[in-house]
């Protein structure tokens, strides 16, 4: 099968790439990818864990993936260099093409420099979703999937004649609207447009407005998102079923993450930093069925590179009325525990795919921390509801 990530280049997206070549070559085995689960077995039947790797970006497109891959080493040494060694001559041969930054806002525009865009070719958002369709339809065949995983950008007030309809989303692309529409949306957009099943790692709007919902559809292609669960939000949401189970009042969550890295600088924009904050912040209380008081807190610490630490504690209240306090600490090389469930996501959507499935994909909603079309936020329930989903399909 095929992948072609928006954000090629990027922590995530690079070590995406090195982790399927380095399992394809016995470099390393499938430790951290769900899809590898017993549960899954016949998912190899549909989708292999067998890629062939393409994506645009917005920096460095003078570089191959080996190169951007080097200077990410430099700097958080996150897997065994020798692995990456034994992987260049795979690596040298997959090169990013130019994309958008349209929308991404201050925190991309001023931490990504030098930028490398489309729109600085003097292109208008129809000309830039056409040219991104172009580099797609070259590369897609029929088992090609699309996965967002580049910066978290600001959500732009919904408008519901822009974003309501898919007559109205292209009208704003032939108007130019940049005022409107993101990078996220024409990556999503191109991608449906041309049958391509689209997931959105992000906290960014991506294909979740309704009128790419309406294009999904239209198209028949299935999409999902929003905003991959990797880290302290995969711990919150597992342990706050505990508290639900145990009838155990939450008075208050705190959550202070600290992180270095270009993710780290793009969210040290307080523009691009909301988004992100929005999709943390709302799951316990869609959990626990009430909100208790929350503080989430992102802030920038350069030394950490992509190592993302979370300190969290939960005041809680219990028998008798007696006030009692958890901890808990997470720390974690972001892109090692981020970057298998793109792969897990990609194979997924192409099962989708071949079964039929069109429209948002709710039951991936394990994967993300802002999923679409369904309440469900506990972890526990989500993974059996795409184990379910996951039998029906293959029985079919």
């Amino acid at each position: 099968m095929k992948l072609w990530l928006f954000g090629l280049y990027g922590i995530v997206g690079s070590t995406a790439v090195a982790g399927e070549r380095a399992i394809r070559k016995g470099l390393a085995d499938t430790t951290g990818l769900v899809s590898e689960l017993p549960d899954f077995e016949r998912l190899k039947d549909y989708a292999p864990l067998e890629f062939e790797f393409g994506g645009h970006d917005i920096r460095s497109l003078d570089k191959n993936l080996y190169q951007i891959l080097e200077e990410h080493w430099e700097l958080n040494q996150h897997f065994d260099y020798r692995i990456l060694l034994r992987l260049r001559e795979d690596l040298e041969k997959i090169k990013a093409k130019k994309g958008t930054a349209v929308g991404c806002g201050e925190g991309v525009l001023e931490e990504l420099k030098p930028l490398q865009t489309l729109e600085d070719e003097g292109l208008t958002l129809r000309e830039i979703a056409e040219r991104v369709e172009a580099d797609l339809a070259e590369f897609a065949d029929g088992e090609t999937v699309a996965v967002n995983v580049a910066s978290t950008e600001p959500r732009p007030e919904f408008d519901p004649e822009v974003h309501g309809t898919l007559e109205g989303f292209e009208r704003a692309l032939r108007e130019n609207r940049t005022d409107k529409i993101t990078a996220s949306m024409i990556y999503a957009y191109a991608a449906l447009k041309n049958g391509i099943p689209f997931a959105n790692f992000t906290p960014s709007v991506g294909s979740e407005i309704p009128a790419l919902k309406e294009l999904a559809l239209k198209v028949g292609v299935p999409h999902a998102g929003n905003d991959g669960k990797t880290g302290e939000t995969l711990v919150k949401t597992t342990l706050a079923p505990m508290f639900a189970y145990r009838n155990l009042e939450v008075l208050g969550w705190m959550g202070y993450n600290i992180l270095g890295d270009l993710d780290g600088k793009v969210l040290a924009h307080e523009q691009n930093k909301r988004s992100k904050i929005v999709s943390k912040d709302k799951v316990i209380g869609k959990i626990l069925g009430y909100y208790p008081y929350t503080i989430t807190e992102i802030n920038y610490f350069p030394s950490l590179q992509d190592n993302k630490t979370a300190f969290d504690f939960v005041h809680f209240r219990g028998f008798l009325g007696t006030k009692m306090k958890f901890y808990f600490v997470w720390d974690a090389v972001d892109a090692i525990v981020a970057a298998p469930l793109v792969l897990d996501i990609a194979r997924f959507l192409l099962l989708a795919k071949k079964k039929g499935q069109k429209g948002v994909v709710k039951e991936l909603a394990f994967f993300f921390k802002s999923p679409m079309e369904t309440e469900e936020y506990n972890t526990h329930r989500q993974f059996e509801m795409l184990k379910d989903w996951f039998n029906r399909l293959v029985a079919a």
